[in-house]
C-alpha cells in the first residue's frame, strides 16, 4: 500500500532531478563561456540563484515530510542524502558561475594553447562527472555513483600537473590568475560530483563510502 511518505518522496526526488539538470546546464554554460572567451555571467548567474532557490525548496519539503510522517530508519537515511546532494548541486552552480565571473574579469587573457589543452581534459571529466552523477541518482545506480572514483583522480592529476606547469608559464599576470582560479573551481566541482556519488551509495546500498 503506497504510503502519502512515498508520494512526498517522489516529489522531493522531482525537484532534486530538476535540479541537477540544471545545475548540469550551469556548469556546460560556464566552461562553453570561457574555453571560447564569452561573457556568460548573467545567464549563469540565473542558474546559480535558482539552485540556490530550489536548495531551500528541498531542505523545506524534507522537513516538512520528517514533521509531518515520522519516517523510519531507511526514510530518513534517503532523505538526509537528498538535502546533502541538494547542497552539493548548489555548489555545482556557485562555482560555476566563479568560471564565469573570471571569463568576465579577465577576459583576453591570452591564453596560450598548451594549457587550454590540458584545461579542457580537465573540463571534459568534470563535466563527465557532473553527467555521470545525475544519470545514479536518477538510476539509483550505486555502483554508477563508485565508478566516479576514477574519473576524480584523474581530475586530481590533472590538476596538479597544470599548477606544476604555471611556473614555466609565459608572464602574463591575467592568464596565470585566469587559468589557476579556473582549474581550482573545476576540481572542486569534480569533488561535489563524489559528495553526490557518496550519497547516491548510501542511499542504494545503505552503506557509507568515501569515493577518492
Amino acid at each position: 500500500m503506497s504510503r502519502l511518505l512515498d508520494t512526498g518522496l517522489e516529489q522531493l526526488m522531482a525537484i532534486l532531478l530538476r535540479m541537477g539538470e540544471a545545475a548540469e546546464e550551469a556548469v556546460r554554460t560556464s566552461i562553453s563561456g570561457f574555453m571560447n572567451e564569452k561573457d556568460v555571467a548573467d545567464d549563469v548567474q540565473e542558474f546559480s540563484e535558482m539552485l540556490a532557490a530550489m536548495s531551500v525548496t528541498i531542505e523545506e519539503k524534507a522537513f516538512e515530510l520528517i514533521v509531518k510522517y515520522q519516517p523510519v530508519a531507511s526514510d530518513l537515511r534517503m532523505i538526509n542524502s537528498y538535502i546533502k546532494i541538494a547542497y552539493d548541486f548548489e555548489r555545482y552552480g556557485r562555482y560555476a558561475w566563479d568560471i564565469s565571473l573570471t571569463q568576465q574579469r579577465f577576459v583576453s587573457s591570452g591564453r596560450c594553447a598548451y594549457f587550454k589543452d590540458m584545461m579542457e581534459k580537465m573540463a571534459e571529466k568534470a563535466m563527465y562527472m557532473v553527467h555521470t552523477s545525475l544519470d545514479a541518482l536518477r538510476d539509483n545506480d550505486g555502483e554508477l555513483a563508485k565508478s566516479l572514483a576514477q574519473t576524480e583522480n584523474q581530475v586530481d592529476s590533472i590538476y596538479s600537473s597544470y599548477l606544476d606547469e604555471l611556473s614555466k608559464a609565459p608572464p602574463n599576470t591575467k592568464f596565470l590568475i585566469s587559468t589557476v582560479l579556473v582549474v581550482r573551481y573545476l576540481e572542486r566541482i569534480a569533488d561535489h560530483a563524489t559528495y553526490v556519488a557518496e550519497s547516491i551509495y548510501y542511499i542504494a546500498t545503505g552503506q557509507k563510502t568515501i569515493i577518492r
